[in-house]
């Protein structure tokens, strides 16, 4: 069985690519970054070491990578062959991908007219739909039926914390024992492949805003209200008492809204907020706050990780999201000059005021009790 694997990065590797290799897959990495291709096609395999008191090392095997500049062709003739395709590339990278795949998938139809599922495993919500916008883009119409019915992009949620890292094996990745990958069974053609770690499920949006609502609420609420606090690690944030029970409470908000939209069991639900919290405060994955907080712009759009689950609190829970709130105006205030968004952020800010900032980035109209309340945290 062949799996093609877009993207060899930390995550590719550490992540997909493990699972796949594990699953008796022989993976096939597709990168642009010469040097990782060439150690890969020279060992034949790469350690994953897990982030814990224990180390434990795997050895993955049966890999090989193609360079996508230097030999596009190839890539399309392995997405013929490949009984599985995915990503790990990254949101804003997916659109460049999508012309390679859509050769390749067109030369499929012409040698073998195999069905394929190509999985996006992204941080983002829908990837899978948005690398198939891009590709149905690039066809014509008397060929958008015959893609649509032999190939589908299944939506996924995926989870695992690969820290920023420098390792003196530039093949060898450190990754967090956790992790989750969930796929959208409804939207897959032909056989469903067999692939360890794999949650298969037919309505994912639960799962997607479970973990978008918990995971990443969590990340960003320690990472703003810690920058705030002048700390410079997720670990500094997490050891810091004030920070902690924001997050925690934060969480609980966040919580509530899950449990009610959806039917999460309670406590079940809240041993799952354990566990992520738990993620953060392990000793042996030590984020730095410009990366977990960067891009505030987009994460403070309105259906996004902190103001999504504090609207949506007014909605299906009683009292105000004051943690959530909290958090926002943290995030409003981010101002670490490395960071592109966070400039232009406190430009709008600048401009407009927090008020301005808040209907044009957040998009809360005067008179939502979410706004008053976030203003409120800015005293």
């Amino acid at each position: 069985m062949l799996a093609v694997h877009f993207g060899a990065g930390n995550i590719g590797r550490g992540f997909i690519g493990s699972l796949l290799s594990e699953s008796g897959y022989e993976v096939c990495f597709v990168d642009v970054n010469e040097e990782i291709v060439q150690l890969i096609n020279e060992r034949k395999e790469y350690r994953v070491v897990l982030a814990d008191e224990n180390s434990q090392d795997t050895v993955v095997k049966n890999v090989k990578a193609i360079n996508s500049i230097q030999n596009p062709n190839v890539v399309v003739d392995a997405i013929v062959q490949a009984d599985i395709v995915t990503t790990a590339v990254g949101p804003n990278i997916l659109g460049l991908i999508s012309d390679l795949l859509t050769q390749g998938l067109r030369k499929r139809v012409d040698h073998s007219g195999k069905p394929l599922n190509v999985i996006a495993c992204e941080n983002m919500i829908g990837g899978s739909s948005f690398l198939k916008e891009k590709v149905f883009e690039k066809l014509p119409n008397h060929e958008k039926e015959t893609f649509a019915s032999l190939f589908a992009f299944p939506n996924a949620a995926v989870d695992r914390i690969v820290p920023n890292q420098v390792n003196e094996d530039k093949l060898m990745v450190s990754v967090e024992p956790f992790y989750e990958w969930v796929v959208d069974r409804s939207m897959m053609v032909g056989d469903i492949p067999t692939i360890k770690g794999i949650t298969y499920v037919d309505d994912l949006k639960p799962f997607i805003e479970r973990k978008l609502f918990t995971v990443n609420t969590g990340h960003a609420v320690a990472a703003y209200v810690g920058y705030q606090a002048g700390l410079e690690t997720i670990k500094d944030a997490m050891e810091n008492h004030d920070v902690y029970t924001t997050v925690k409470n934060a969480l609980k908000e966040s919580g509530t809204v899950l449990i009610n939209k959806y039917g999460f069991d309670t406590d079940a639900h809240m041993e799952y907020v354990e566990k992520i919290v738990g993620r953060f405060t392990n000793p042996y994955i030590n984020d730095e706050i410009p990366r977990v907080a960067r891009g505030p712009i987009r994460k403070l759009g309105s259906n996004d990780r902190l103001v999504g689950p504090a609207v949506q609190y007014f909605e299906y829970a009683e009292g105000q999201p004051v943690h959530l709130a909290k958090a926002i105006a943290a995030a409003l205030q981010y101002d670490y000059p490395n960071d592109k968004e966070a400039v232009s952020l406190q430009t709008i800010v600048k401009d407009r005021g927090f008020t301005g900032a808040l209907e044009e980035v957040c998009g809360l109209k005067p008179g939502h009790p979410l706004y008053s309340l976030v203003l409120e945290e800015m005293k």
